[in-house]
């Protein structure tokens, strides 16, 4: 639906774009090198051939084109890396001129682009930014210390499963997730769940993140045809700004009440990520203030929430779907844990296999399936064709993850593949780079790895599980839908059994 309000919204404006693209202006020449692609339509170039589904479409074209393409979306060159050998020759060999983003025009909804860490430029507030999510959130020595945090809240999780259990009920896998990531990180950053018991503030929440990876993932004529961006013709700006606005007053609200505890004699810091945060900025506010502070947490608590929860469901519907894998992580987990112990991060590498379900899930379901947008600072020649400077540059990791010249039977959930092998998805192995690569790789990596594989293993060690009532694993809704992050089209619904 949305794609096809796309489509009327770029027909009413057609006259308009003639109209100014027949006005005179400096002409930009393009390198005549440019990788092969399809044949463009004049004005509105190849918008039309990417779907509601563009991981998809630009694998098939590249299928045709080869895995370095370019295309015309409205004005914009694009070239697509639908390879692990052309990523690693952006994502490395390029890297730092291809470090930069393009930014989408949804992204300037209060300004984050200037103060949202992954869309600043690389510069000294990005490199700040960057600092303190490795020193003060993802290091290794903050996350060991987290450890009974990240215990806690998976317990959490298991008691309101083991309720649904009792009542019989179904679950909603990707809701379930989301609530325990959303009070993981605000227990880290603030010291408090944002959810509670008593509140609807996770229903809420994933509400508006959800929104947020949909309005960023629709096709916007403002990103294809820059003259229009201050239109808005499609309104996405406009509900981009709602959106980060609630967020972004919830943060003010809570930072306010800190900074007024802070000022309270006798007060004693919880010595979490906010008084941190609060600690920097009082010291040098050229490093980070109040406003990058609430877009810096605008970024770590939706990409932080949606990838993971997103991912675990992914795991789950798979598994589901495969019952014999299902069935097989179980008895790993029962022979090297035992039944009725609780699954620890101590534990992981001693399952060999549930880190293969995990890998292979990220294979065929990156959250992020064409990364994040990048853009070429200059003029840079890849494998004897040229990306101009300006250039969009996107990494289809949803295709490298189905290349059948890398992956046998590509297309199946085969977790066996990754057993003995060394391939990680820490940006090292290209054909496995669910969170990008380079300078610009996902600093949250190292949390969602532990996160991810916590909560897969103790919901299979904890429970069995069934589908509802008239649900054949074979009938399963394993469609995706299509935004910045790629959620299942249709939640996932299982039923826990108790042992």
């Amino acid at each position: 639906m949305d794609f096809w309000i796309f489509v009327i919204c770029l027909c009413l404006s057609w006259t308009i774009i003639q109209a100014l693209h027949s006005i005179p202006r400096r002409s930009t020449a393009i390198p005549s090198k440019l990788p092969p692609g399809p044949k463009s339509f004049p004005i509105i170039g190849n918008v039309f051939e990417l779907g509601d589904k563009p991981h998809k479409m630009l694998a098939k074209l590249a299928n045709t084109h080869g895995p370095l393409m370019s295309l015309k979306l409205g004005q914009i060159t694009t070239v697509v890396i639908s390879s692990a050998a052309m990523a690693r020759e952006a994502l490395q060999t390029h890297d730092q001129v291809f470090s930069n983003r393009t930014i989408p025009n949804c992204i300037h909804a209060h300004k984050h682009q200037e103060f949202g860490l992954p869309w600043t430029p690389v510069s000294t507030r990005w490199r700040n930014l960057r600092k303190i999510c490795n020193s003060e959130l993802f290091s290794s020595k903050i996350l060991d210390a987290n450890q009974n945090l990240r215990r806690k809240k998976v317990q959490e999780l298991l008691t309101d499963i083991h309720k649904s259990s009792l009542a019989g009920d179904a679950v909603d896998i990707g809701r379930a997730a989301f609530k325990i990531s959303l009070n993981l990180l605000s227990n880290t950053i603030f010291s408090m769940d944002l959810a509670n018991p008593n509140s609807d503030t996770a229903r809420v929440y994933k509400q508006i993140v959800s929104s947020i990876m949909e309005e960023a993932g629709k096709p916007n004529l403002g990103d294809y045809f820059p003259i229009l961006r201050k239109f808005d013709i499609q309104g996405i700006r406009q509900r981009m700004t709602i959106h980060f606005g609630k967020m972004i007053d919830v943060y003010d609200n809570i930072i306010s009440q800190r900074l007024k505890l802070r000022k309270v004699p006798g007060f004693i810091s919880n010595k979490d990520v906010l008084d941190t945060l609060l600690n920097i900025s009082e010291e040098n506010r050229a490093e980070i203030d109040k406003n990058q502070i609430k877009h810096f947490l605008l970024d770590l608590f939706s990409a932080g929430t949606d990838t993971t929860s997103s991912t675990l469901q992914w795991a789950m519907a798979e598994l589901l779907h495969n019952p014999e894998i299902l069935s097989e992580a179980g008895e790993e987990l029962r022979q090297t844990i035992g039944r009725g112990n609780t699954v620890e991060e101590s534990d992981i590498p001693k399952l060999p296999y549930l880190q293969a379900i995990i890998k292979e899930t990220f294979r065929l379901h990156p959250a992020v399936p064409l990364l994040l947008p990048r853009k070429a600072e200059a003029d840079v020649e890849v494998k004897g064709y040229t990306v101009p400077k300006g250039a969009q540059v996107l990494v289809n990791a949803w295709a490298i993850g189905r290349d059948p010249s890398i992956w046998d039977n590509p297309n199946s959930f085969m977790p066996e593949r990754f057993l003995g092998s060394e391939i990680d998805v820490r940006g090292h192995n290209f054909e496995l780079i669910p969170f990008g690569g380079g300078r610009r790789i996902c600093p949250g990596l190292s949390l969602a790895i532990r996160m991810v594989h916590l909560m897969l293993g103790s919901l299979i060690h904890s429970f069995d599980w069934k589908l509802e009532d008239g649900i054949t694993p074979e009938d399963m809704n394993l469609e995706d839908k299509f935004g910045l992050t790629l959620d299942m089209a249709q939640p996932l619904q299982a039923i826990p059994i108790t042992f």
